[in-house]
C-alpha cells in the first residue's frame, strides 16, 4: 500500500489538479486506489473521480480489474516525442546505465529549473537499499546536496562549495539533504562550454567513501566524453 501521509493543500486550479493526480504515479506505486490518490493528493473523492474519468477516456490512465488506477499507454507517445527531441537525454543514458554498472550506485541527471533541480534521466542500481528518484521528480534546490551546489555554481547563483567545486572539478556531500544519503556530483557541459547539469551518483550513506566518489567521477569523465560532453 502507498504511505499514504497527509498531502499539503491541493491547488486550486483544474490543470493543476489533473498534473497533481499523474504526478501520485511513481516507481514504487505503479497502482494506486482512489482512497490513497485522494491521501496522497488532498483531493475529495468526487473531484478525483471526475479527473481520473476524463484520463481514462483519453488513454493516460487505466482502471484495473481489482480497483486500482494505474498509467494507460497514452503517455508513452509523448515520452518516445521527448526522448527523440531531447538530444543530451539520449547521449546521457548509455554514460549512467555503465556508471551505475560500474559503481554499483544509482546515476541520475539533473539540470535546474527555477528553484528547484529536475531529474531529467535516471538509472536505478539494482539493490534493494538505494537512492530512488523518478524522471521527472523535483526537489528544491534550497535542500542542499552534492547536484543542488552543482547547479547553483553552474548557474551563476551563489553556494558555499563553489570554490571546492572550481579546485576539484566536482563535489560530494553526505547527509546534507538527506542523513541517510550520501552524492558525487559532477558538472556536464556541452563541448562548447554550456553549462547543461550535474551527473550525479548516490546511495545509502554507508556504503559511501571519499575514494568511491573520486572513483565514480574518474568512471564517469571518460564516459562523458566519449558522448561529446564536457565534465
Amino acid at each position: 500500500m502507498a504511505n499514504t501521509a497527509p498531502a499539503t493543500k491541493p491547488p486550486s486550479g483544474v490543470l493543476d489538479r489533473a498534473l497533481l493526480v499523474l504526478a501520485c504515479f511513481t516507481d514504487a506505486h505503479p497502482r494506486l486506489h482512489l482512497r490513497e490518490l485522494a491521501a496522497l493528493s488532498g483531493l475529495d473523492k468526487a473531484t478525483l473521480l471526475r479527473i481520473l474519468g476524463t484520463f481514462i477516456a483519453h488513454g493516460y490512465l487505466r482502471r484495473e480489474a481489482d480497483g486500482r488506477y494505474a498509467p494507460g499507454p497514452a503517455p508513452l507517445r509523448l515520452g518516445a516525442l521527448y526522448a527523440a527531441t531531447h538530444d543530451v537525454t539520449a547521449r546521457l543514458m548509455p554514460v549512467l546505465q555503465a556508471v551505475m554498472e560500474r559503481t554499483g550506485e544509482s546515476a541520475a541527471f539533473y539540470q535546474r529549473d527555477g528553484d528547484d533541480r529536475l531529474c531529467l534521466c535516471r538509472v536505478n542500481a539494482p539493490r534493494s537499499l538505494r537512492h530512488q528518484v523518478e524522471p521527472g521528480e523535483r526537489l528544491p534546490l534550497s535542500a542542499g546536496g552534492a547536484a543542488a551546489h552543482v547547479l547553483l555554481a553552474g548557474t551563476g547563483s551563489p553556494t558555499p562549495l563553489a570554490e571546492t567545486l572550481q579546485h576539484q572539478g566536482w563535489l560530494s556531500t553526505a547527509g546534507e539533504r538527506d542523513p541517510g544519503l550520501a552524492s558525487i556530483a559532477i558538472p556536464v557541459r556541452e563541448n562548447d562550454g554550456t553549462f547543461l547539469g550535474a551527473l550525479v551518483v548516490s546511495g545509502p550513506i554507508s556504503r559511501q567513501t571519499e575514494e568511491g566518489f573520486a572513483e565514480a567521477r574518474a568512471i564517469a569523465a571518460p564516459l562523458l566524453r566519449e558522448q561529446g560532453f564536457l565534465s
